[in-house]
């Protein structure tokens, strides 16, 4: 808000503040003459957000209309955002849609207050307006500055303000235009001024590589350095530690003990060992977890800041670890050849996969062999760029597929969820700038590594649940029956059968008959925005996605805050009885780390969206094959075939003809041509342009481009 709409409301607000009309109230604020237009616009900002209203005898009052929710603003890289409001006597309300007129110069995370424009619908959520910002997150913004007039601006980057920012005195950090800057806000912008910032660090060139790096980090204020005493901390542990001392665990040096990794990891949480017994067909799983509990003490240095981070973060090119690499890539990692300490979970399974027994041990692994995804599945498939695997490897790694195979199909007949929701990975050239881009895979040699991990991990929270102890529970609670009926509606708009959303097999078949569809991406994205996010809590709920009713983090203690407090209330439980964490700091320590994880999501996101655009910026007027990904009333939504990259096709661009939205079937439809834009179509695109900046990019259908050219000039 500006001071002039201040000055408005403090009057207005006064107990002793009668009715009067304008130009009263403008002289007794000492606004009238040459100020009292902008008195006037200040006036009408108000009057449009419900501040205040204008009765019929033209005088000024209080609205009636007070801002009933807050919450916490949520933007995104197209332009506005979500408001999550805060609970109402418990209650709470679905998230409401802030298009970016009604943002009132809010920036992500700040706690505003808003008002309801518009309820919401099976097919659309609520609108509102943001009546104030309450309180800002943060005053620190990354932008690109420039100059006009022999003044500096910065545009901030993404849609987070309208107008670029006043810079005073850009000179002191010898600052060019184009160069990346961060900046503190001295005065946030208003309907009636700019915002004003002072310069605190230069970044580089806007487009270097790792500039636009650098400016992820500062815009999500990410921990890049660690210091001095955890440094320390970490030498000195790394120091303490020998090879030779077993300090009295179970010896697993002489097993057969792999892993399988991505290709560029270099922090091994886990490795894995299956037998079989050839005369009852009942399966041994060993889960070793590295066990970081033993170097890291709760309450010194390298916890605290571990504590801090909550996770590590895996940004484009480059890893900000929660540990030291003396922790992460080394003293707890689980190389090939090294002693290694771990947290063991032995699971025994009867022929058809069933649990029989489980028991936890304190160990030390020697693992005979590390291995990429893409090897094991090279090996399995028995393809030309197989390796050469030792004998005894070999017939493990099939045992390994068999056993998966057997959980896999029990976890699916219990009710489990699988979104295909494949996540991108960039390629770069010698420079580190991107050259390609492709789509992660979920082969069999993934499902095998993820199926071990998550028995490793259920079978932990039901052996913790079994002894009355409180632990950090990965939650998924059961969606609301409202969004489960919104989905429904729109899959029977493409054409799907569906009787009961609540009902999880028919969720599944939903998941199934669309894999190999259009829609796809679609429909899966739907079903993920039906659901609610999985979060880190003490409260005794089950994990509604993979069907489990008790479930924990335990296999990434390297990188997860979370896995090392339950670490530790095993190892300490089995120890003494006692627990290590009580219940009320565990509720803070899941929020905590719940809020740290969609942070590192959220930046990681940022930059693969700002690196595949530099990527995009190449390639203007270029056409592409792209998928209907979502359709609004201004546009739609396209995500190109063969790159993981979204853009925007704005209704101004479809000029064949004048377009009508429909909700309820999720297209835009010519009036006289018919044509229509639907949710999964496949159409031709042109990249039109790009905004690496605000995060955009817009597309035009090349159909409506050569109909636009057929029609005549007119004169």
């Amino acid at each position: 808000m500006g001071r002039i709409h201040d000055k408005i409301l403090q009057a207005v607000n006064k107990q002793s503040y009668q009715p009067m009309k304008a130009r009263i109230l403008a002289r007794r604020l000492g606004l009238a003459g040459g100020a009292y237009g902008e008195f006037r616009a200040a006036l009408n900002d108000l009057v449009q957000q419900g501040r205040i209203e204008i009765n019929n005898s033209q005088a000024i009052r209080k609205s009636g209309a007070k801002p009933s929710l807050k919450g916490t603003y949520r933007t995104m890289s197209s332009g506005g955002g979500f408001v999550k409001p805060s609970p109402v006597n418990g209650v709470a309300s679905p998230e409401i849609r802030i298009f970016p007129e009604n943002s009132n110069n809010a920036a992500n995370g700040d706690l505003v207050a808003i008002q309801i424009l518009r309820r919401g619908n099976s097919d659309r959520p609520p609108t509102g307006q943001i009546i104030s910002v309450l309180e800002r997150k943060s005053h620190q913004f990354v932008g690109t500055y420039w100059e006009k007039g022999g003044e500096g601006f910065v545009k901030v980057d993404g849609a987070v303000f309208s107008q670029s920012i006043t810079i005073g005195d850009p000179t002191t950090k010898n600052v060019k235009p184009g160069d990346k800057v961060v900046f503190d806000m001295i005065h946030f912008p208003s309907p009636e001024q700019r915002g004003e910032g002072v310069i605190t660090e230069l970044l580089g060139p806007q487009g270097d590589p790792g500039v636009e790096t650098l400016a992820i980090i500062r815009s999500y204020n990410l921990p890049d350095i660690f210091p001095p005493d955890v440094l320390d901390e970490a030498h000195h542990v790394a120091e303490n530690f020998s090879e030779e001392d077993f300090d009295g665990r179970v010896d697993y040096t002489k097993h057969t003990v792999i892993t399988i990794d991505p290709i560029d990891a270099k922090d091994f949480d886990d490795a894995v060992q299956v037998e079989v017994d050839p005369a009852s067909g009942h399966w041994t799983l060993w889960v070793h977890i590295a066990d970081v509990a033993h170097f890291v003490k709760q309450g010194g240095a390298l916890d605290r800041e571990a504590r801090s981070r909550a996770t590590s973060i895996y940004l484009p090119g480059k890893v900000i670890p929660m540990f030291p690499e003396t922790i992460s890539n080394h003293l707890a990692s689980l190389q090939q050849d090294k002693v290694r300490y771990v947290q063991t979970v032995i699971v025994d399974f009867d022929p058809k996969g069933r649990k029989t027994t489980v028991t936890f041990e304190r160990g030390v692994i020697k693992v005979k062999k590390r291995f990429h995804y893409e090897q094991v599945m090279a090996f399995l498939d028995k393809t030309p760029e197989a390796p050469e695997v030792p004998e005894d490897i070999g017939a493990m790694l099939e045992r390994m597929k068999t056993l998966a195979l057997i959980l896999r199909g029990r976890r699916f007949r219990r009710g489990a969820l699988e979104l295909d929701m494949p996540e991108p990975k960039l390629e770069f050239d010698k420079d580190g700038r991107v050259s390609g881009a492709h789509n992660s895979v979920n082969d069999l040699s993934h499902q095998i590594i993820e199926e071990f991990m998550l028995t490793a991990n259920e079978a932990v929270a039901e052996h913790l649940h079994s002894l009355g102890v409180k632990f950090l529970r990965r939650i998924h609670p059961d969606p609301e029956p409202t969004k489960q009926k919104a989905f429904a509606a729109f899959i029977r708009t493409l054409g799907y059968q569906i009787d009961n959303a609540e009902d999880r097999f028919t969720l599944q078949r939903i998941l199934a008959e669309s894999s190999s569809k259009p829609e796809k991406h679609a429909v899966h994205y739907a079903m993920l925005r039906s659901l609610k996010q999985a979060v880190y809590s003490e409260k005794e709920e089950g994990h509604y996605a993979l069907a489990s009713t008790c479930y924990c983090h335990f296999t990434s203690p390297i990188r997860r805050y979370p896995d090392l407090t339950v670490h530790r209330q095993l190892t300490r439980w089995k120890r003494t009885g006692k627990a290590s964490y009580d219940e009320t700091e565990l509720m803070f320590l899941g929020e905590h780390c719940s809020g740290m994880e969609r942070r590192a999501a959220l930046a990681e996101r940022d930059l693969v969206k700002v690196k595949l655009l530099e990527f995009m910026s190449k390639q203007l007027g270029e056409h592409k094959m792209a998928i209907i990904t979502g359709v609004a009333e201004y546009g739609f939504f396209a995500q190109i075939v063969d790159l993981p990259v979204e853009g925007m096709v704005h209704i101004t661009t479809l000029n064949d003809d004048n377009y009508l939205y429909d909700a309820e079937s999720h297209s835009l439809t010519g009036l006289k041509f018919k044509r229509r834009y639907r949710l999964g179509d496949k159409i031709e695109v042109e990249i039109a342009k790009v905004d690496i900046v605000k995060k955009q990019m817009d597309l035009r259908p090349v159909i409506a481009m050569e109909e636009q050219k057929k029609k005549p000039n007119r004169k």
